[in-house]
């Protein structure tokens, strides 16, 4: 694939990922709520594949990990009886962490700082946070009361799992929502080191690329 599609893929990946970020709040609560979360979440997972259509074979891969993933979460949506979350987040799980890779491999490859990797450099961090989410919710529904909660919501789905995710990968942690189970505690520190170290990562590399052109020009 040329350049200029990857650019307009990652252009079109980080309007799907801040669309379904600041919508899930808001349409959560509506009647068609989860059909909105479900529609928002396949046109992610659709433009991540996309995003990382460079070559055949990452087109292949990512085909191959977001169509079982994609099945699994409509059928989930009308048929919660017949297919049980665990086959779309364990699909997800591994389709953004399939994209975030490539994500990286381009950004710390790249030779300039220019819209596109600055695209790609966010696209990612987002991407992270969701890869926990997902995470998080997975755990939720195979470790019995894994997390406790304040509120009287007691569910990790939807806007809590990414309000959760978001928080303790800033390092927020406002303690409404507590991993208590040894693996949500585990993913949760992971989640926060992660955080930490992509942003120190990500700053030193977009500014060795912004200075590299000044210092040869010199």
């Amino acid at each position: 694939m040329s350049i200029s599609l990857r650019k307009f893929s990652s252009i079109e990946l980080l309007i799907a990922l801040f669309a379904l970020f600041v919508s899930i709040p808001f349409s959560e609560p509506l009647r068609a709520g989860v059909l909105i979360e479900s529609i928002l979440i396949s046109i992610v997972l659709i433009s991540a594949i996309f995003t990382v259509a460079a070559s055949r074979r990452a087109l292949l891969i990512a085909v191959v990990l977001a169509l079982p993933t994609l099945a699994g979460r409509w059928i989930h949506q009308f048929r919660p009886d017949v297919m049980p979350p665990e086959l779309f987040l364990i699909g997800g799980i591994l389709l953004v962490l399939f994209v975030i890779i490539n994500l990286l491999r381009f950004v710390l490859r790249a030779s300039t700082v220019n819209t596109e990797v600055l695209c790609a450099s966010i696209s990612a961090y987002l991407l992270l946070g969701l890869l926990w989410t997902f995470s998080y919710w997975l755990v939720a529904e195979i470790v019995p009361n894994a997390f406790a909660f304040s509120g009287a919501d007691t569910s990790l789905k939807g806007f809590n799992g990414l309000y959760f995710s978001f928080i303790t990968m800033s390092t927020v942690g406002y303690g409404d929502i507590t991993p208590v189970a040894k693996v949500a505690r585990m993913l949760a520190a992971m989640e926060a080191i992660t955080g930490l170290l992509y942003v120190a990562i990500l700053i030193a590399r977009l500014v060795a690329l912004h200075v590299a052109p000044k210092s040869h020009g010199a």
